[in-house]
């Protein structure tokens, strides 16, 4: 039982619950397990042949496909749900995600770096790191300290560990001001965001510790620095990437940094929708300083994260205990779905959100903004509405500029035997034995036209308009029919 209201109704009772209530909406957040379960039966079945491979991708289609088009969920928690069950629940996705990197890098002890399932470690694994940083943000928001370093541990798994220190200390107290480097300014790119953003919080990162431990502008080489967390971080983060490097390898390391690049990306995607275009005008943290979602996926499959205005209020709540606010912004859809569009149809999401803050006289178009910024809004905002979004071009069609020719096509076409040559060189020089130059060469251009020919058999349906997970599903399987028959073909041969 839970009441479905929109939080301006805070004043209703608050029902009691019953355990099999309480397990019901338990057994919901399990589904924030998909994704890091999937990314360990991934690697536990590695290697995988290059037509298999791929079939890994699906779990992760599939989360995004239903959050993109997920129900909406507005109930409000109950306080008196007892905190253990969603404790133990955060705890085992920590030591997942400690289990997944250890069993990445001992993959690639067995596993070349150049082959497809490195591809899926950035999709399949990135796309679990990314998840696990979640985890860590709800340990490092905790009241004990044995939480918070649990959280830092997860974050060193990822690189990440000043996002401790720059997060909590440092945009919680300035979100939405313009000295916070994790709110988007209005109008902003994701990609320039993330060129700005990373080096910012990491500087920020390192003032807040050095004014913590006594002087903002203290040396390197101060004996105090020895108890600066950001540097503990470092050594933690970067200290396990060179053990790794120098117990399992090459290959094992530049896959722990992979799979760190693609957590750095989605971490900055969502760091840089949840405060878009906003800015604070109040001394306390308000609902209409962060953008929210109702999508039922994002609330029981990333833990809580969807009510991020209820965050900011109350930043040590428990995720099971957010609340939801009309006060807030809008967001079309559920974080996976959000990702993918600041990161592949930016200009889409820009549009929606102008459209939401202008609807709600938010950010630039808030009463209270002066008659200079208001006009610059308002002209940056007629810019994005105006633009079109291009469509998607085939390989050999017009460039950006809407050029095609021969220059174009012998461009590309250099481009692609010079991919080609760089993986055939790889390959030789991980496994010099098994097939002549040549021989390389020509499989790997078939594995890449198969590769090619799923994308345009999924693009295809995708404009007879049919559901992104069918449409995937019927090329990938597709490319293992592809796959399967080659791999028969050869062992004949």
């Amino acid at each position: 039982m839970s009441i479905d209201a929109a939080a301006t109704s805070q004043d209703l009772p608050e029902p009691t619950l019953t355990w099999p209530a309480i397990s019901w909406i338990w057994v919901r957040h399990l589904w924030s397990l998909l994704i890091p379960v999937s990314s360990l039966a991934f690697l536990w079945t590695g290697p995988h042949p290059w037509y298999v491979a791929t079939l890994f991708m699906l779990p992760p289609i599939f989360a995004l496909n239903a959050d993109s088009n997920a129900t909406v969920e507005t109930r409000r928690p109950v306080t008196s749900m007892p905190a253990w069950p969603f404790d133990a629940l955060v705890y085992l996705l920590a030591a997942l995600q400690i289990l997944i990197v250890f069993q990445l890098v001992h993959l690639y002890t067995v596993q070349t770096f150049f082959s497809v399932d490195t591809v899926m470690v950035l999709i399949v694994v990135g796309a679990s790191s990314g998840f696990s940083i979640i985890t860590a943000h709800e340990l490092i928001h905790r009241g004990t300290l044995w939480e918070q370093t649990l959280g830092r541990l997860v974050l060193a798994t990822v690189l990440q560990e000043h996002f401790y220190t720059e997060h909590v200390r440092g945009h919680h107290v300035k979100v939405g001001l313009p000295d916070d480097p994790a709110t988007a300014r209005f109008g902003e790119t994701y990609e320039a965001f993330y060129r700005r953003t990373v080096p910012a919080q990491f500087k920020s990162a390192w003032r807040l510790e050095a004014k913590r431990l006594g002087d903002p502008e203290m040396s390197l080489f101060d004996t105090r620095m020895l108890r600066n967390r950001v540097i503990h971080g470092l050594v933690l983060g970067w200290g396990l990437g060179f053990v790794i490097w120098y117990q399992l390898g090459l290959a094992s390391f530049l896959v722990f940094l992979l799979q760190a690049l693609m957590a750095s990306r989605l971490l900055e995607a969502v760091n840089y929708f949840e405060h878009w275009g906003l800015r604070r005008t109040t001394r306390r943290v308000q609902p209409r300083d962060s953008w929210d979602t109702h999508s039922w996926f994002t609330y029981y499959g990333l833990t809580g994260l969807s009510r991020h205005a209820d965050h900011h209020r109350a930043p040590a709540r428990p995720f099971q205990q957010l609340d939801v606010f009309d006060e807030a912004p809008m967001l079309p859809t559920g974080y996976l779905g959000l990702v993918d569009m600041v990161t592949d149809r930016n200009l889409d999401f820009r549009k929606l959100a102008v459209q939401e803050l202008r609807r709600r006289e938010l950010g630039p178009f808030s009463p209270e903004t002066g008659p200079e910024e208001a006009e610059e809004a308002r002209t940056t905002a007629e810019e994005i509405l105006s633009q079109t979004t291009p469509a998607r071009a085939a390989f050999f069609g017009p460039n950006a500029k809407g050029e095609r020719g021969a220059r174009v096509v012998l461009r590309r076409t250099a481009i692609l035997l010079g991919v080609l040559l760089a993986l055939t060189v790889g390959v030789q020089f991980e496994n010099p034995d098994t097939l002549s130059f040549a021989a390389r060469f020509a499989l790997n251009a078939w594995i890449l036209g198969a590769f090619t020919l799923m994308i345009r058999v999924y693009r295809a349906l995708k404009e007879k308009d049919l559901n992104d997970s069918v449409c995937w599903c019927v090329a990938m399987g597709m490319l293992f029919l592809i796959g399967t028959l080659t791999a028969r073909a050869l062992g004949v041969l």
